[in-house]
């Protein structure tokens, strides 16, 4: 794996304010890596965004606890990587293989589609006590 040349982590409250400053902390790393050519900065951050969003909608505790939202986000050369955690969040069943294309769902259904069409990989995993969303943003750094 080439090393990393930014990072930014963040976590707080599965909310929206915590989205709102993932958000920051990405505009954040796209000014220390300006390698990362504008197009894959554009698709990553939407796919970044839309995975947090995710979480404040729709995951659910595993106990009283509130869920929390964790993101650490890589930009090295050739290669942008996040993982979302959803701390504390009961387990999910989710099937990526079985998702319907953006075109065939609704305008409500279309985040973990769209989020496929933004990066390279995408892997969702229970580690211990939390769903993990891995993603992963494949680009060339020779173009413009």
């Amino acid at each position: 794996m080439p090393e990393s040349l930014a990072r930014r982590s963040r976590r707080g409250p599965a909310r929206a304010e915590t989205v709102e400053a993932v958000h920051q902390d990405l505009d954040s790393l796209w000014a220390e890596a300006d390698f990362v050519p504008e197009t894959d900065r554009m698709a990553f951050t939407l796919a970044v965004l839309e995975a947090a969003t995710n979480v404040v909608d729709h995951a659910e505790p595993a106990t009283e606890a509130a869920v929390e939202l964790e993101v650490d986000v890589t930009a090295a050369p050739c290669r942008l990587q996040a993982k979302v955690y959803e701390i504390g969040a009961a387990p999910v069943d989710l099937d990526l293989e079985a998702i319907p294309e953006a075109e065939e769902l609704a305008e409500s259904g279309r985040g973990i589609a769209l989020i496929q069409a933004l990066v390279s990989t995408v892997v969702f995993e229970r580690h211990g006590a939390d769903n993990v969303w891995e993603l992963r943003r494949e680009y060339h750094g020779d173009q413009p």
